[in-house]
């Protein structure tokens, strides 16, 4: 089968790899539409920490925002699932540690993360394996855009229940990329006035569209301060600037992730009375979010920019995305799509 594969930093490319054959416990998904993120790009350039660590080796297939049907199980697979649209969490612990019974998979120190950690082959790829265990079914009213999207949808659905809004308060959202946008339709669904800061002006004026009272350009935002802060840009000084617009004692969410250490002066948080919030995965609330997403109340489709194949997939983690149109700053890979000549 085809999958795009990263084999060192700035190196991927499509290849012919064997596809994947369900262990016991598992299915074999043909993958419809993926979602690329921040973190593939990460993965490409070479600069996302598990690289360093040694949590992710190449050669790799990426990919962890994804929407398929089932099309082969494995042994002792409940055949109900077979022909099933379905979609998955990222993580996979072990299911047999401290953390992993206290439902904290994410944490769990022997965990998979689908096309991130531990060399699962993720969803950038004709088909993917998944343990069936992980296995979410779409509504048949939910499209593959919003489908492929539940992932980040359920890390931005987290980090505004974490941010525990109450009537009157005032939000301000840095980042209006795919996690930014989700989490502003988010608050706003649940009444609460939200402001955004970011650095590109169409997707400022995107986050008006979605229910931002206000989108100001980075810079030129007033220095007002907010009951919550969520931050979800990936840059790495957005957090200390989070920590001092946010009002004393109030609440700072950080679910964005930098590809270089952030700083900040922590004495803030101590002086002001903070209370900070990390998010670094859907978590429980992957099911919670699909849900939600089923509502139709948010809004999915302005956030993709472009869907494309996967022989332009390498083109579109490095911010070339052929035949870009939409305002959204989302491209999604259809691997059914052929092969250009």
């Amino acid at each position: 089968m085809r999958a795009f594969v990263i084999s060192g930093p700035g190196r991927g490319r499509v290849e012919d790899v064997d596809p994947p054959v369900p262990a016991d416990g598992e299915v074999v998904v043909d993958v419809a539409r993926v979602g690329l993120c921040g973190t593939d790009t990460e993965l490409l350039a070479g600069t996302m920490p598990y690289l360093a660590s040694g949590e992710q080796i190449t050669p790799f297939v990426p990919g962890h925002e994804w929407v398929g049907v089932v099309s082969r199980l494995g042994a002792g697979v409940d055949r109900g699932w077979l022909g099933r649209r379905v979609t998955a969490d990222t993580v996979i612990g072990c299911g047999r540690c401290r953390r992993c019974s206290a439902g904290r998979q994410q944490m769990c120190e022997d965990r998979y993360e689908i096309g991130i950690r531990g060399n699962w082959p993720g969803a950038l790829a004709e088909q993917l394996r998944v343990p069936a265990a992980c296995l979410r079914p779409v509504p048949d009213g939910v499209d593959d855009t919003t489908a492929a999207l539940v992932e980040p949808a359920g890390c931005a659905h987290r980090a505004v229940v974490a941010a525990q809004l109450r009537p009157g308060q005032r939000v301000c959202v840095f980042g209006p990329g795919t996690l930014g946008l989700l989490a502003v339709q988010f608050i706003a669904a649940r009444g609460v006035g939200v402001d955004v800061v970011g650095v590109q002006g169409h997707t400022l004026e995107l986050a008006r569209t979605l229910g931002a009272a206000n989108a100001w350009r980075a810079g030129t935002e007033p220095t007002d301060h907010y009951d919550v802060v969520i931050d979800t840009s990936p840059s790495p000084s957005v957090g200390q600037l989070a920590l001092r617009r946010a009002e004393p004692g109030g609440r700072v969410v950080l679910v964005g992730i930098a590809d270089t250490p952030s700083v900040a002066d922590l004495r803030e948080i101590t002086l002001n009375d903070l209370t900070v919030v990390g998010i670094n995965s859907a978590a429980a609330h992957f099911d919670l979010a699909l849900a939600e997403l089923a509502t139709g109340r948010i809004r999915t489709a302005p956030l993709v920019r472009a869907v494309v194949g996967l022989d332009d997939a390498g083109a579109a983690l490095t911010g070339r995305v052929p035949g870009a149109g939409g305002p959204g700053p989302k491209t999604m890979v259809d691997p059914r799509v052929p092969p250009s000549r």
